[in-house]
């Protein structure tokens, strides 16, 4: 570990995001036990269902972005801490593509797969705020330049899939 990486910071990070994941899982498990018990309350209304998914993604993601930005605060002295946390966060910028990608493909834009890659679609902003602030703090060259590359891909996906729902809706 980095000279300059207190150990008690890190360990109250990672208690921060375990404190944040159970959280996330009450949440998210609270809300599949809402579609098993009242299966006819969500076929009946549908998009009523669909917009509190929507409202329990945007819940999750602005949690996760208060112990992530714990972490940039963090490791931003260290080069190796933070080159490695670029690099997570150029691997998290990636599955926006991906996503965008799949739910073109019949095969996976069906079922929890679909919904999937929607959600992550949905957290393009929290993830484009997450990387402008990382990359506003860390001053590691490298480490820069890996969240360059992650803040274009995210923004690339995003203008991308304005512009295929622009030509759908027309």
């Amino acid at each position: 570990m980095d000279a300059s990486l207190s150990r008690v910071q890190v360990r109250l990070v990672a208690a921060f995001y375990a404190v944040v994941a159970v959280i996330c899982a009450g949440l998210i498990a609270g809300r599949y036990l809402q579609y098993v018990r009242n299966p006819q309350d969500a076929a009946a209304a549908g998009g009523m269902y669909a917009g509190g998914d929507l409202f329990l993604v945007v819940i999750v993601c602005m949690l996760l972005l208060a112990p992530t930005a714990a972490l940039a605060l963090v490791i931003r002295r260290s080069e190796q801490a933070s080159t490695t946390y670029a690099r997570v966060l150029l691997g998290v910028s990636l599955t926006a593509p991906l996503s965008a990608v799949f739910l073109i493909i019949p095969v996976f834009n069906q079922w929890q797969w679909g919904d999937l890659c929607i959600f992550r679609l949905t957290a393009i902003p929290f993830v484009l705020a997450a990387l402008v602030f990382s990359r506003w703090l860390i001053r590691f060259a490298r480490a820069r330049r890996l969240l360059s590359w992650a803040l274009l891909a995210e923004g690339l996906t995003l203008l991308a899939t304005f512009a295929g729902c622009l030509f759908l809706m027309r």
